[in-house]
C-alpha cells in the first residue's frame, strides 16, 4: 500500500496506480537489467529561471561556455562508411567537416579555410573526395588536416605550411555514433557519460542499427524549451488525447545518472491512471500509434475473452518487426518490443533504444534567433541478418508551414503528435516572454529531467568563456 501524499518527504511522491516496473514485472519475457533499473534524486523544488528562454544575451553565452566544452553526437558512422568520406556538423555559429581519414581514424576539422576563412565545405552536406580544398582560392588539404597545396606559394613566404594544418575537435566513437568535443581538457566520453550509461549502450548494440528515416524542422521556441517538452508524459493526456488510452503516461518512471544522463520509461499497451476503467483491452489494441507502424500493415488484432492488449500486442510487435526488419529479435524483451525508453545525452541527443519507437533526437540552437531551434528526428531498424546495411536515408527538411505527416516515410499518426508538440512550444515561447512570473514551476518527480537538465546547463553557465584556440 501506497503512503498518503502529506505523510511524504519532497520528491518520495508517486502516481497512486500501478508503476512502470509493476506493469514490466508482468511481461512474458522478461526486462533485461537496464531497463528494470531505477535512479531517481530529489534535486529542489525551486522555480527556474525564465531568463534562460527570453534573453538572447543567454544563449549567446551558452555558445562560449557550453558548446564548446560537452559532447555532441556529430553523426552516425554510416554516414562516413569510407575513406574520403565527410559529413558536415554544425552548432550555433561553430561548423566540423567530419570526415573519415582511415579506416578506423575520424577527424572534426574545423570548417574554416586557414587562408581568409571561408567555409570549406556547406552546411547540411555530405560527401567523398580525396582532399578539403577551398571554394574562393583553391588553398587544399589532406584528409588527415595536413596541408597540401597554395596556390602562389611564391606569395606567401611568410607563410609555413607545415603550420597550416586544419585545427580538428576531439573525436570518439560509442554505439556507432561519432561525438565531439572542442574542449582539449574534457573528460572523456565514457567518464562524461558514466559507467552505468555506458553498460547500456554496449546492452543495446545500436552499432547493428541504420538510419532509415530522417526528418529535420526548424522550431519556433528556444532550443532548451523544446528539449525539454519531450522529457516529460504530464502532457500527454491535454496535449495527446489520442494516445492517452493505451499509453502509461503519469506512473511513467524517471530516472537521473551522473550529471549528463538523464531517462523516463513510459509504458504502452496499458491504458492512462487518467482513463482508468473507461476503456476496455480491446479499446487499447484500437487506439495505440507508434512510431514505426509500416511493419504492422494497417491491422490490429481482435482480443479473445481474457486477453490482455500488452501481452497480444507485445506477441504480434515480435513477429512483425522479424519479418519486416530481417532480424532475430527472440531474446528481446516485452519491454523493448512495446515500451518508449527515452535518454536525454546532455546537451542535444536523445536516444530512444526500444524496437517498436526506435528514434534518435537531435536539437541545435538558431545561432541568428534565441526564439528558434532546429529540430531533428531520425527513425532506426535493426541491419538486416547477413550483415547487409541498407542505405541510410538523406534528411527530409520540412518548411515551417509543412506538417510531420508530410515527411515522405513519416507514419501520419506520429507525424501528428510531433505537430502537437510544435503548437505548444509556440505558445509556451510567447507565454514566457509576456508572462509577469520570472520563473517556471516543476513537479518534483515528473518533471525531474527538466530540472536535472537546466542544472547541467548552470554548471556550464558558471564556467568561463572557452573559445577554441588555433
Amino acid at each position: 500500500m501506497k503512503p498518503e501524499p502529506d505523510t511524504l518527504a519532497l520528491g518520495e511522491a508517486r502516481c497512486p496506480a500501478e508503476s512502470t516496473q509493476d506493469i514490466i514485472a508482468r511481461d512474458r519475457v522478461p526486462a533485461p537489467d537496464w531497463a528494470t533499473s531505477q535512479s531517481y534524486e530529489y534535486l529542489g523544488s525551486q522555480d527556474i529561471s525564465k531568463d534562460r528562454y527570453v534573453d538572447p544575451a543567454f544563449q549567446k553565452q551558452e555558445f562560449d561556455k557550453l558548446w564548446t566544452r560537452t559532447w555532441q553526437m556529430a553523426c552516425r558512422e554510416e554516414h562516413i562508411p569510407e575513406v574520403g568520406d565527410y559529413y558536415v556538423y554544425d552548432i550555433g555559429p561553430y561548423s566540423f567537416i567530419v570526415t573519415r581519414v582511415a579506416e578506423n581514424e575520424i577527424k572534426a576539422h574545423f570548417n574554416a579555410c586557414l587562408h581568409r576563412g571561408t567555409k570549406l565545405k556547406p552546411s547540411n552536406t555530405l560527401g567523398s573526395g580525396n582532399q578539403i580544398k577551398c571554394p574562393f582560392h583553391g588553398w587544399s588539404w589532406n584528409l588527415d588536416g595536413t596541408n597540401r597545396n597554395i596556390p602562389c606559394q611564391w606569395d606567401f613566404a611568410h607563410v609555413d605550411p607545415e603550420r597550416m594544418r586544419l585545427p580538428d575537435a576531439r573525436v570518439e566513437c560509442l554505439g556507432g555514433f561519432v561525438f565531439i568535443n572542442m574542449d582539449p581538457d574534457a573528460p572523456t566520453l565514457a567518464t562524461y557519460f558514466g559507467p552505468e550509461i555506458m553498460k547500456h549502450f554496449e546492452a543495446w548494440k545500436l552499432e547493428d542499427r541504420y538510419i532509415y528515416l530522417h526528418v529535420q524542422k526548424s522550431y519556433p521556441a528556444n532550443w532548451k524549451l523544446t528539449v525539454e517538452a519531450f522529457q516529460e508524459a504530464y502532457h500527454v493526456l491535454d496535449t495527446h488525447p489520442q494516445v492517452a488510452p493505451a499509453n502509461g503516461d503519469v506512473n511513467s518512471q524517471y530516472d537521473v545518472y551522473g550529471q549528463h544522463v538523464n531517462r523516463f520509461i513510459s509504458t504502452l499497451g496499458v491504458v492512462s491512471p487518467n482513463l482508468a476503467g473507461k476503456y476496455s483491452e480491446q479499446d487499447i489494441i484500437d487506439n495505440f500509434t507508434l512510431g514505426d507502424s509500416s511493419a504492422l500493415g494497417g491491422s490490429k488484432p481482435r482480443l479473445a475473452p481474457g486477453e490482455r492488449a500488452r501481452q497480444v500486442m507485445a506477441d504480434m510487435f515480435r513477429a512483425m518487426f522479424e519479418k519486416a526488419a530481417d532480424a532475430d529479435l527472440s531474446q528481446v524483451s516485452d519491454t523493448e518490443l512495446l515500451d518508449t525508453y527515452s535518454y536525454t545525452m546532455f546537451p542535444n541527443l536523445y536516444v530512444f533504444p526500444g524496437i517498436s519507437l526506435p528514434m534518435l533526437y537531435r536539437f541545435r540552437p538558431d545561432a541568428r534567433d534565441h526564439r528558434r531551434c532546429i529540430y531533428e528526428v531520425m527513425f532506426m531498424r535493426p541491419i538486416p541478418r547477413g550483415g547487409r546495411r541498407p542505405e541510410t536515408a538523406e534528411v527530409q527538411i520540412l518548411d515551417d508551414d509543412q506538417s510531420f505527416a508530410e515527411a515522405e516515410g513519416m507514419d501520419p499518426g506520429f507525424g501528428r503528435i510531433l505537430d502537437q508538440d510544435t503548437d505548444n512550444l509556440h505558445a509556451q515561447q510567447e507565454g514566457l516572454e509576456a508572462s509577469a512570473k520570472p520563473g517556471i514551476t516543476l513537479a518534483n518527480y515528473q518533471e525531474i529531467r527538466i530540472r536535472h537538465f537546466e542544472d547541467a546547463v548552470d554548471r556550464y553557465m558558471a564556467m568561463e568563456p572557452f573559445r577554441p584556440q588555433w
